[in-house]
């Protein structure tokens, strides 16, 4: 997948740059949603309070999670919930693949996951003759379309309502045009249904996952992770290691964070919680419940004190919708998962700088991201640990790939530097001879890159100490 166009970063940004219709959809609708985030929260200390909390909550299961996914899997075994171990995405999908085939399932009906992007676990089912059918209406729309998800959240947000309509009209047999909102959802309603009452085997995501009651949480706004979750005979969750928390009551603050920053909403319309299969007095509900856990990189972010707070993330989206430069280009410019600061920082760490440390360099560092996440991650601090690591020069980076940037022209600059500025006399020499070059700099090689899009520096003829001493002043 290496030479694959969408990994062509600089190419995908001059592309989204160039789509008007793009870059308008977007700002219409990250408008909407920072106002919306604007409006839940209004008390500026309070959100800081919650934020804190957050922090607190999501820093402490982080600090003993080995001891909270031991006590989340023997209680949910103990609810009847078979939990499995992934160490990668591969390992995931085989074991998704095992209890389809198990069931004789030649499909699957899907709830909202990140995780099972991560897998790309649509992919992978379609190789093996299983048909996997996204019903949150985001993802129902750009998998007709054949695409991706822009957005963590909001996964068609790239999409306005005439582009919806022609994909509904073109995609859905004897399905006449109309941009009318109601009548687009009645239709994804209507071959939705169908599907769920078919399938034996549905698939979510999970938000939260609480140890001390084996209990696995997810929100959605539609009803159509509830019926993933109900309607089948057979649900399966995946989830990231992290999501793990320790307490039932963790989970209200994190829950308020999570809809407030996600959709500007109190709280989201359905909040479900799983502990376990139908019961025998029970008329409905899945009859196996599977919890698949994945690793996929996660323990070494864990290993390192400043990467592990990556994993304090709870997927709400709000750094991608404050960012300016996701907001310009959307999701897909990105060519990976995960898009925006939360992918910046992510990506790298799972996929190795020298596939994904690109990244980290669509940030202005104006620290948006960071004023706004709910669960204070510094990501702007992190995306400079990557940068850094990325010219690594002792092979000390922590991320695989660490130093791929690093040359020996580029070294030897360093040093140059690094000497004259020990050395008075050089450094004395040096300033000297860049006041006679001025505006005369040459702008060749990377020089030329830096000035492309700024202004150069003007450096001034005579040093402050010079200048002082021509006026008749004293410096000593």
């Amino acid at each position: 997948m290496g030479n694959d166009k969408r990994f062509d970063f600089e190419h995908n940004v001059a592309g989204a740059l160039a789509d008007d219709q793009l870059r308008k959809n977007l700002r219409n609708a990250m408008d909407i949603l920072v106002e919306k985030r604007r409006t839940v929260f209004p008390d500026a200390d309070a959100l800081e309070q919650l934020r804190s909390a957050g922090n607190a909550i999501k820093r402490r299961a982080l600090k003993q999670l080995p001891r909270l996914l031991e006590q989340l899997e023997a209680n949910c075994t103990r609810n009847g919930i078979r939990v499995h171990w992934a160490e990668d995405t591969n390992e995931a999908n085989g074991i998704v693949l095992e209890i389809l085939r198990r069931h004789d399932a030649p499909e699957i009906v899907k709830g909202k996951s990140m995780v099972s992007e991560e897998m790309h676990l649509n992919h992978f089912l379609e190789e093996n003759g299983i048909e996997a059918v996204e019903t949150d209406l985001g993802e129902f729309i750009i998998q007709l379309n054949h695409e991706t998800p822009s957005h963590i959240i909001v996964p068609a947000i790239h999409k306005n309502r005439d582009e919806v309509a022609a994909i509904f009209h073109d995609k859905i047999p004897d399905t006449p045009y109309t941009e009318d909102v109601d009548a687009l959802t009645a239709i994804a309603r209507r071959v939705l249904r169908k599907r769920f009452a078919s399938a034996r085997v549905g698939l979510s995501g999970v938000n939260f996952a609480i140890a001390e009651t084996g209990t696995l949480l997810l929100v959605e706004n539609e009803g159509n992770g509830r019926m993933c979750t109900t309607a089948p005979e057979v649900h399966v969750a995946v989830m990231g290691l992290e999501k793990v928390v320790e307490k039932l009551s963790d989970v209200p603050p994190l829950l308020r964070l999570l809809t407030g920053s996600a959709t500007g909403q109190a709280i989201t319309t359905y909040v479900n919680m799983i502990s376990g299969p139908r019961k025998s007095d029970e008329k409905d509900g899945p009859r196996e419940v599977h919890l698949v856990i994945l690793d996929n990189g996660r323990s070494r972010m864990l290993a390192d004190p400043e990467f592990r707070q990556t994993l304090l993330c709870i997927r709400c989206g709000t750094c991608l919708n404050h960012c300016p430069v996701y907001v310009r280009i959307g999701g897909h410019a990105y060519g990976h998962v995960y898009p925006g600061p939360i992918g910046k920082i992510l990506t790298p760490q799972m996929e190795g700088l020298r596939r994904a440390g690109v990244l980290a360099t669509a940030s202005s560092l104006c620290g948006a991201c960071g004023e706004v996440c709910p669960v204070k991650i510094p990501i702007p601090d992190l995306i400079r640990r990557l940068r850094n690591e990325s010219y690594d020069q002792d092979n000390s980076a922590a991320v695989a790939g660490g130093g791929y940037k690093k040359n020996l022209a580029e070294t030897m600059v360093w040093k140059g530097w690094e000497l004259a500025n020990r050395s008075p006399l050089l450094n004395a020499i040096g300033t000297r001879l860049a006041g006679k070059v001025g505006k005369r700099m040459p702008r060749v090689g990377p020089l030329r890159q830096w000035t492309r899009v700024r202004t150069p520096p003007t450096v001034a003829r005579c040093s402050l100490h010079e200048r002082v001493r021509k006026e008749g002043v004293n410096d000593e």
